[in-house]
This record gives C-alpha cells, sequence and structure tokens, in this order.
C-alpha cells in the first residue's frame, strides 16, 4: 500500500519593492487621491522622490493595483537593532486583509528589531496589536488628533512682536536641547534621531539674542510637523504659531501636505493650530512603537 502525504506550505503575501523611479512617481499620484487618509505615506513617497534624505524604501502588496502600501528604510540604514526612532515604518491600506497579512511578513517588517509604524488607519492599529501579542513583542500606542491646514501658507506676512527674538534654523548643536524637552526622547537615539532631521529636514525657530532657540518646529521622514516647543518662560507669545507658519511655509514650497499631530489632552497646541487656520480630521495618527524582548 502506498501512502501519500501532502506537506503543506506557508504561502507568504506578495510582495513587490517598488524601486522604479517612473513608478514612484505614478504611486505619489495614486496617493495623492486617497488623502487623508494616506497622509503619512504620501508625505514619505513624496521625499522619496525628491532625493530621498532618509533613504527609505515602498513595498507594495501588487503594482500597479495594490491593497496596500508600506515604507521603511532601506535594511543597511538600520544599524542599531534597538533603535525605533529611527527605524520608521508607515503603512496605508485599502484592504485590511492583505494589510495585516504584509506587516506580518517577516520579509517586510524585521520584528525582531525595535521599529515605530505609522499611519492614519484604525485598522493599522488592531493589526499590528494583534501580530504584536502572537510574537511578544511589546507595543506603545501613542494616538494623535490629526490636524491638516486646507490652505497652506505661502509667505510669513506676520512681523515678530518682540524685537528680542529673531528667525532661523535649527543646527545638530541644538539637538542636545531639543531631546532634552522631548517627552519620549532623553536618550542617545533619541539624539541621533533629532540631529538626523535638522540636518535632513526642513525645520524653524526663533532664536534670542544671543543666538539660543527658544521656540521651535521640525518635520519628518513622513513630512509631519513635528517636535514643536517652545521653552516654559517664552509661553503665550505666540512663538509656537510663528514656528510652525514659517516651517509649514518651506513644505509648502515644496508641494507638501502641511498637517500634524496633537495629543488629545494637549488643549493649548490644539487652539494653536486652530488659530492658524489648521482643521482636525476625524482619523487617528498612530505611532506604534513597537520593541521586541531582550
Amino acid at each position: 500500500m502506498i501512502l501519500f502525504y501532502v506537506i503543506a506550505t506557508c504561502v507568504l503575501p506578495a510582495m513587490i519593492n517598488l524601486n522604479c523611479s517612473v513608478k514612484l512617481q505614478v504611486l505619489e499620484g495614486m496617493l495623492r487621491r486617497n488623502l487623508p487618509e494616506a497622509l503619512s505615506v504620501y508625505g514619505a513617497v513624496m521625499h522619496i522622490n525628491r532625493g530621498n534624505p532618509a533613504q527609505h524604501e515602498v513595498v507594495v502588496d501588487s503594482w500597479p493595483e495594490f491593497k496596500v502600501v508600506l515604507t521603511r528604510p532601506c535594511k543597511e540604514m538600520v544599524k542599531d537593532s534597538l533603535d525605533f526612532y529611527a527605524n520608521l515604518h508607515a503603512a496605508f491600506y485599502k484592504e485590511v486583509d492583505v494589510c495585516r497579512a504584509l506587516l506580518d511578513n517577516a520579509e517586510a517588517i524585521d520584528w525582531s528589531k525595535a521599529f515605530q509604524l505609522q499611519g492614519l488607519q484604525d485598522g493599522i492599529y488592531e493589526a499590528a496589536r494583534d501580530i504584536a501579542e502572537a510574537r511578544h513583542v511589546h507595543l506603545d500606542p501613542y494616538r494623535y488628533q490629526t490636524a491638516l491646514h486646507p490652505t497652506p501658507p505661502t509667505s510669513i506676512e506676520t512681523r515678530l512682536k518682540n524685537n528680542f527674538f529673531h528667525f532661523g534654523i535649527l543646527s545638530p548643536s541644538h539637538a542636545p536641547l531639543l531631546n532634552e524637552t522631548w517627552s519620549i526622547g532623553g536618550n542617545d537615539r533619541s539624539l541621533r534621531y533629532l540631529e538626523n532631521l535638522i540636518h535632513f529636514f526642513p525645520n524653524a525657530c526663533l532664536m534670542d539674542k544671543e543666538g539660543q532657540p527658544v521656540s521651535w518646529n521640525l518635520s519628518d521622514p513622513l513630512a509631519c510637523l513635528t517636535h514643536a516647543y517652545t521653552l516654559p518662560q517664552y509661553r503665550g507669545q505666540g512663538c509656537a504659531e510663528l514656528v510652525t507658519l514659517a516651517t509649514a511655509v518651506k513644505m509648502h514650497a515644496h508641494g507638501f501636505p502641511i498637517y500634524c499631530g496633537t495629543l488629545p489632552e494637549n488643549k493649548a497646541a490644539q487652539q494653536s493650530l486652530r488659530r492658524q487656520g489648521f482643521h482636525f480630521l476625524s482619523w487617528t495618527k498612530y505611532m506604534l512603537l513597537c520593541t521586541p524582548a531582550i
């Protein structure tokens, strides 16, 4: 009697590394039609198509009709397996089950390394949470209210009310100050990340007469306005609005959407953004920090 055995094989979801410049330009246009849900991925793809300062790449499940897009750092850029600041991923999906399958594919995301995943869709959070639990990976979710400026400014028309301040741009030497005032910073990895943001992406700040920053706003590899902060002794003077406006002008000059996220409890930041003309969207901006067990 001859026995026939059928060996089951695990078929991974399709994954295409989209490295053709023409296809990436086409993808940018396709993502534009899916705003605002695709904001994080759209911003990353825009940067990739404009010099790729963060050295990111794009993965899709299929082409030209895709169901999920994932942006991530090129593998050679992730040198520290515990650096979730630099190991930044963003995802946008049209079908959540396909997104879940791609996120669970070790060829798409290396879950043995610390990383962060960002996106504006609830399904991304739920998929990452379930995969993290199954893989015994610790996940810290941060939920931000998403704000988008519908008519981005093209110039700074306001004048400084206080002659004590002047506009400037940050330099890497200012990174330690930013690192000290960042709620999820304060370590060597976050310092290195902030130095890279300052070096490669648009920012603006107000400086005192000694040339020290008193208020600042950065932008990141997803083209999101981020790390806005004003030293406590200078608050209430409109500094945050001025540096946000100055950074937005720079971003808009290159065609980027002007968006950011605020924590729900940060009412002062929300009021400031509304005064500047930002609209708050119904989509939550997720930042999911995943750290494997050591």
